[in-house]
């Protein structure tokens, strides 16, 4: 059985002690806990620190305890910056955390980071890829040495003005997942694959769990809507947030029963949080819990 968690980025206010509590008291096997730097986020959901593995680089083991007296499970440590930033300053922050993060995970027996690539969106795919082979092959080498597997999300980042052109994160398409694993061969570098970004961009998202099933290391479930009136208005070359919303599980347009019955079929039985990404049930922290009770609801009855 896949084991069902939460990804806390949609817990900002929370403790690390109040995010594990909560996610203990709705039965959940795990959770995907945020760890960005401290500091001001640079979008929404990002930015967020329930551990902070630089002021208490000295105290990790208590995290892992308390989420073990509480029958829950760290399934990664989540941090989605982007590592091949145009600016070398903004790069290297990055990848400095990235490299703690990798420690810290070790340390904590978690034995998982969860992020994205990245991209340079001054380049092209050819020239990205290029950097991404010269910026993560250290990276990647360094989680085999601590035993760390790196999972990296399918997101496009392609969503609004800032993010144009081509998008903050290069690994979004199973063409590019290939060229990546061809150039960095590791059994320590796959996939925390969410089937809405497949949605998002008119791609299957069922096949690549059997084309890629031995890297399908961590899962998200997420859903998108798509405004069909709205996309005739401004075209899928426009900005995808003019003609789309993420949604909870069940409200948009994947079909959860069909992805899980695949994620079945190839024997998956790791990490599967659920994304809360909805607008709709952000207005109070009441919303929120509503929105994260219903999506877990929703997800028991084809999982259970």
């Amino acid at each position: 059985m896949m084991k069902l968690g939460l990804v806390s980025a949609i817990l900002p206010d929370d403790t690390f002690e109040a995010l594990i509590d909560y996610v203990a008291d709705q039965g959940l096997s795990c959770v995907e806990v945020c760890c960005w730097p401290v500091g001001k986020a640079i979008r929404r959901y990002a930015g967020v620190t329930h551990i902070d593995v630089v002021k208490d680089k000295d105290r990790l083991d208590y995290f892992v305890d308390y989420a073990k007296k509480k029958g829950v499970e760290i399934s990664s440590l989540g941090y989605y910056p982007n590592p091949m930033d145009p600016d070398p300053e903004t790069r290297a922050v990055a990848v400095e955390h990235l490299y703690r993060l990798i420690e810290a995970s070790a340390r904590m027996g978690v034995n998982m980071v969860t992020t994205f690539i990245g991209k340079d969106k001054t380049k092209t795919v050819e020239e990205n890829l290029e950097l991404f082979e010269a910026i993560w092959t250290p990276i990647i080498r360094k989680a085999e040495s601590l035993d760390v597997k790196i999972a990296i999300e399918n997101c496009p980042m392609l969503y609004t003005k800032d993010e144009w052109p081509g998008g903050n994160n290069l690994a979004s398409t199973p063409a590019i997942w290939r060229e990546m694993f061809r150039r960095i061969k590791s059994d320590h570098f796959g996939l925390n694959y969410d089937p809405s970004h497949p949605y998002l961009i008119q791609s299957d998202y069922i096949r690549p769990v059997f084309e890629f099933a031995d890297k399908m290391f961590h899962i998200h479930f997420k859903d998108i809507r798509i405004y069909q009136d709205k996309l005739y208005e401004h075209g899928i070359f426009s900005y995808p947030a003019l003609w789309h919303s993420p949604k909870l599980p069940g409200l948009g347009g994947v079909d959860f029963a069909a992805f899980c019955s695949a994620l079945n079929d190839i024997g998956y039985k790791g990490y599967a949080c659920i994304e809360v990404e909805d607008r709709a049930y952000e207005g109070t922290p009441g919303d929120v819990k509503k929105g994260i009770e219903q999506s877990i609801r929703y997800m028991r009855t084809i999982m259970d």
